[in-house]
């Protein structure tokens, strides 16, 4: 058999390490995991009863079209049903559009570092990745990006907030380069993070679908709502780019239990403003720490906080895992030096904190 020769570069996606393979190596009771910025809070209690009565029908096909989920998330978005295209995650998505627009012979432009699946999905493709570094703040350089688009580019990603940085494109800045992408190029904003966001200067990005047409926004219910068990994204574009896409999208690619919960979940805003409360709160235990250490760190609109230790991250990555907390190396991110952790609950971030400051000493 003769295997794509562009998969021979390509590592499948590691994941943190789980809960229970370390508490069996390390011989530990406990174990926090702050490694893939999931909440810590868990999910809406709606959500739960949902899966409750849904449980029973688990011999049946889910709605191959996510109807009833379709619907309440139109409603909640303020954009008509035939707008969102929905996936296996965002992960999914990020596939389908790569499978619609990328082969060889086109190309892809995005930050470096940002979210792995962009590229990782391009090599499968067969496209030429074009990465440009990020600014000194930790943001995309959209100046540097635009210089990078040619009549064989396809898609432009922006990442925004970005991961592993958390940091964010402010509303004219982003405005400003998509008045300047070529109309044959497709710019996805990827806000895997959009419910956590509290920056004023953050775009609201659905209102600008209107007026670009090559625009798709990104979004998931793995993050801020605590579904990330049961693999729920969706995109929101033109009806136009949508109904070209669906052909790319398996059947039947959001299962039964995901859409009961996420549309369970779409209707306890209340639990999604107490997740972002406490996150805030959160970061403030990060950030007071990083203060008191002389540690710089990247200000963060997401669940998580991309930390320089100025040290070898691997060594304290290993060192944190033997002491049961689970988080991502800088290494494995592009950036060398750094922690990754995700926010946890006040008494997870103490706790992390506390166990930082011992082996940092």
């Amino acid at each position: 058999m003769q295997i794509k020769e562009q998969l021979k570069q390509l590592k499948p996606y590691q994941p943190g390490k789980p809960i229970e393979e370390v508490k069996k190596e390390f011989n530990l009771d406990q174990v926090v995991k702050l490694a893939s910025n999931e909440n810590p809070f868990g999910c809406s209690e709606a959500a739960k009863e949902a899966l409750q009565t849904e449980v029973q029908q688990m011999a049946l096909y889910p709605d191959g079209y996510s109807a009833a989920l379709r619907t309440k998330l139109a409603g909640h978005l303020g954009v008509s049903e035939t707008n969102i295209i929905l996936g296996n995650g965002t992960d999914e998505v990020i596939q389908i559009l790569s499978r619609s627009l990328l082969d060889a012979g086109t190309n892809t432009v995005m930050a470096n570092p940002t979210f792995s699946q962009y590229k990782h999905n391009a090599v499968i493709e067969g496209a030429q990745v074009r990465e440009v570094g990020l600014v000194e703040d930790g943001c995309h350089d959209l100046d540097a990006m635009l210089e990078a688009i040619d009549d064989k580019t396809k898609i432009v990603w922006v990442c925004s907030p970005n991961n592993p940085t958390g940091t964010y494109e402010p509303e004219q800045k982003l405005i400003g380069f998509l008045e300047k992408v070529p109309e044959h190029v497709l710019v996805v904003v990827d806000e895997a993070y959009y419910e956590y966001v509290t920056a004023e200067d953050y775009p609201e990005t659905i209102p600008l679908l209107k007026r670009f047409p090559n625009l798709m926004i990104l979004r998931t219910f793995s993050k801020a709502y605590g579904l990330a068990a049961l693999r729920v994204g969706y995109g929101i574009a033109s009806e136009e780019l949508v109904r070209s896409i669906e052909p790319a999208r398996q059947p039947f690619n959001t299962n039964r239990l995901g859409q009961a919960a996420a549309l369970a979940a779409l209707g306890d805003q209340a639990f999604i403003e107490e997740c972002v409360r406490k996150n805030r709160e959160g970061l403030k235990q990060y950030y007071d720490f990083c203060n008191g250490h002389g540690l710089d760190y990247y200000p963060s609109q997401t669940n998580f906080v991309l930390i320089d230790l100025k040290r070898d991250a691997d060594e304290l990555f290993q060192a944190l895992l033997e002491k049961g907390y689970i988080t991502r190396s800088g290494n494995a991110l592009g950036f060398p030096g750094h922690l990754r952790v995700s926010v946890g609950t006040k008494e997870q971030n103490e706790g992390f904190l506390k166990t930082l400051a011992g082996i940092l000493l």
